[in-house]
C-alpha cells in the first residue's frame, strides 16, 4: 500500500510541482525558508539518491549499447546549449536571465526524465544511461559550455562552476554508488522512498527560488515564461528528429527527445546561487523545471496513448525492454 501511494505520488510530480509554484507565487513565505545552503544539500541528496540506483552492471550497458547513449549525451551537449543561445539572443533577454538560460540550457539531463519515459512506455533503461553519462560528463560540460557562451554577457567562473559540480554531483552519486556496493541492507531500506523523496526536494527547491523572485517573475515574467518553454520545446522536438533521423527506431527517439528535453534544474539553481551574484540567474533554472515537466507529461499521454493503441508491449528485449523506475 505505502508502495502503490509513493509511486502514484511520484508520477504526480509535475502536478505537484504547478501547485508549489502557483503557492510560491501567492504566499512565497511558505518555501523561501528553503534556500541557501538546504538546497545545495537538497540537490546532494537527489544525486545520492541517484548514485544509489547505479551499480556496475549499468556502466557495463553502456559499453554494450554506447551508440544511442552517445548520440542522446551528444544531442544533450550540443542541442540543449545552442537552443539556450539562441533563444536568450533571439529574445534579446535581460543579462542575469540570458546567463541563466544558457546555464541550465547547459545542465545534464534530470533524474525526472526517466519516471517520464517510464510514463511514456519509452526505453527506461537507456534513459537511465544517458543520465548517468551525462551527469558524469557535466563536471567537465556545463562549466565550459557556460563559459563558451556566455562569457560575453558576464564574467563566468568556470573554476568555481566545476567546483560546485564536483561537490553536488560528482561526489554524492559516488557515494551512492559505495553504499549500494557496501551496504546492500541500507540501499534496500531506502531505495523505495529515493523517487518520490527527489519529487519531494525538487518541488521545493523550485518553489523556493519563484517564492523569492515573486517580484521580478511577476514583472517581467511574460517574457522569461515564453524563453524557458521555446528552449523545452525545441529540445524536445530536435530530440526527437535528430534521433529518428539516426537511429531509426522510435522507442529509442522517443527516449532521446525525453532526455534533451528536460534538464537538471536543480543543479542549474544550485550553480547560479553559488557561482553569481545576481539571484536573477536562478530563476530560468526555477522556472525551467516545471515547464519541461508540463512538456515532458504532456508528450508521454501522448506517446503511451499511441503505443499502447498499436501495440507497442513487446516481449522482445531490443524493441520493448523491460522497465522500471529507478
Amino acid at each position: 500500500m505505502l508502495r502503490q501511494a509513493l509511486r502514484i505520488g511520484t508520477f504526480a510530480f509535475p502536478a505537484w510541482v504547478l501547485l508549489a509554484s502557483l503557492l510560491a507565487l501567492w504566499r512565497p513565505g511558505i518555501f523561501t525558508w528553503f534556500s541557501g545552503g538546504l538546497i545545495t544539500v537538497g540537490l546532494g541528496v537527489i544525486m545520492l539518491g541517484m548514485g544509489l540506483t547505479l551499480e556496475v552492471d549499468d556502466f557495463r550497458r553502456v559499453l554494450r549499447r554506447p551508440a544511442p547513449i552517445g548520440l542522446g549525451v551528444v544531442l544533450q551537449y550540443v542541442v540543449m546549449p545552442l537552443m539556450g543561445w539562441t533563444v536568450a539572443w533571439a529574445l534579446d533577454l535581460p543579462r542575469e536571465f540570458a546567463v541563466g538560460l544558457i546555464l541550465v540550457s547547459c545542465c545534464p539531463g534530470g533524474v525526472a526524465s526517466n519516471v517520464i519515459s517510464y510514463l511514456a512506455l519509452a526505453d527506461v533503461p537507456l534513459s537511465v544511461s544517458m543520465t548517468a553519462v551525462s551527469t558524469g560528463l557535466s563536471v567537465l560540460m556545463t562549466p565550459a559550455l557556460v563559459a563558451m557562451l556566455a562569457s560575453s554577457r558576464i564574467d563566468v567562473p568556470a573554476a568555481g562552476l566545476l567546483l560546485s559540480t564536483v561537490q553536488v554531483v560528482i561526489l554524492p552519486i559516488v557515494t551512492g554508488l559505495v553504499l549500494r556496493r557496501y551496504a546492500q541492507g541500507l540501499t534496500r531500506a531506502v531505495l523505495p522512498y529515493g523517487p518520490f523523496t527527489s519529487v519531494v526536494l525538487i518541488t521545493v527547491i523550485v518553489a523556493s527560488i519563484i517564492g523569492s523572485s515573486r517580484a521580478i517573475i511577476l514583472e517581467s515574467g511574460d517574457l522569461l515564461v515564453v524563453a524557458v518553454f521555446l528552449l523545452h520545446a525545441g529540445g524536445f522536438f530536435f530530440g526527437y528528429t535528430l534521433a529518428r533521423l539516426v537511429s531509426r527506431r522510435v522507442p529509442t527517439a522517443r527516449t532521446v527527445s525525453i532526455e534533451v528535453g528536460m534538464q537538471n534544474s536543480g543543479l542549474g539553481v544550485v550553480l547560479a546561487g553559488q557561482n553569481f551574484t545576481s539571484p536573477l540567474v536562478a530563476v530560468p533554472s526555477a522556472i525551467s523545471s516545471l515547464f519541461h515537466s508540463l512538456i515532458g507529461s504532456v508528450v508521454a499521454g501522448v506517446w503511451r496513448a499511441n503505443a499502447v493503441r498499436q501495440g507497442a508491449r513487446r516481449t522482445d528485449a531490443e524493441e520493448r525492454p523491460a522497465v522500471s523506475v529507478p
